[in-house]
């Protein structure tokens, strides 16, 4: 393996098809495609200034690092890439990727992260700033991940999240096969349009959530105050621990809770409209 330690690069395409490369202490400045079209890749200790750092490869390994604002659509069209002890500072990283493993990483900038990505597993993260994070994604595993963006998750695939803290306004939209463990999830219009989304041992809170939903499953689930108008047109089965301010017009199911502040139930239901809903012990 070729070792590279200590230097600085810059322009265009310095290092590029390089493969079965170490580098510790080097500095990619402004410029583009550093490290494109390469494999078997280990970077530790380097700073990434240019544009797209990491593009078609396959392999890499990046510790203690930072990807500067400068390092924006940083890593697309890559496979089999794992980040640890590193900041990800640049927008619109990891596009039409296949295989991300993240541990203890902090993305302060991440607008328009993760798009059309695979396989993603993700511990002890921090993710902020992230307007539009994981579109059109299939396999995303989460443990521990904070998250603070709205619009997140949308058109997403196989999903399993737990122990997480979710702020993302309108997440969850036309998300298919997900379950959610023991997280807190936070944002107006959560998870409209989904199939087969389960929630257990959830918080949720703000207005209108889950609506218009197929194969909907909460198990112990826990609603905020602010937590109005649920589960509108959707099917759904159901126990929810503690108070629902209001429902509205359920197509089918079963729906129970300790309490409820208000069923609405109007003309504007939707066949079957059988949903059958409890509350008390």
């Amino acid at each position: 393996m070729e070792k590279i330690i200590g230097k600085e690069f810059g322009g265009e395409r310095p290092l590029y098809c390089k493969h079965d490369l170490y580098l510790e202490n080097v500095i990619i400045h402004a410029g583009e495609s550093a490290l494109k079209e390469t494999s078997g890749i280990t970077c530790v200790n380097c700073r990434f200034e240019g544009k797209y750092p990491l593009w078609e490869c396959d392999g890499f390994v990046v510790r203690n690092s930072i990807l500067t604002v400068g390092a924006r659509s940083g890593l697309w069209y890559s496979r089999n890439g794992e980040l640890y002890d590193t900041i990800v500072d640049a927008p619109k990283t990891f596009r039409r990727m296949d295989g991300i493993k993240l541990r203890n990483v902090w993305i302060p900038g991440g607008t328009e992260t993760f798009w059309d990505c695979s396989n993603i597993d993700m511990e002890d993260c921090v993710v902020e700033r992230a307007d539009y994070v994981f579109m059109h994604c299939d396999g995303i595993r989460l443990r521990n991940v904070k998250l603070q963006g709205n619009y997140g998750f949308q058109y997403v695939k196989n999903v399993e999240i737990r122990d997480c803290v979710l702020n993302s306004k309108d997440s969850f939209w036309e998300a298919e096969n997900v379950t959610v463990y023991d997280s807190v999830i936070n944002g107006e219009y959560l998870a409209w349009y989904s199939k087969n989304v389960r929630l257990v041992r959830c918080h949720i809170t703000e207005t209108q959530p889950l609506c218009y939903c197929d194969g909907l499953v909460l198990e112990d689930c826990t609603f905020g105050s602010d937590c109005d108008l649920a589960f509108e047109y959707s099917t759904i089965e159901a126990t929810v621990k503690g108070h629902i301010a209001s429902i509205k017009n359920p197509r089918s199911g079963h729906i129970h809770c300790d309490s409820i502040g208000e069923i609405i139930l109007d003309g504007n239901i939707k066949a079957p409209g059988d949903c059958v809903i409890t509350s008390g012990d």
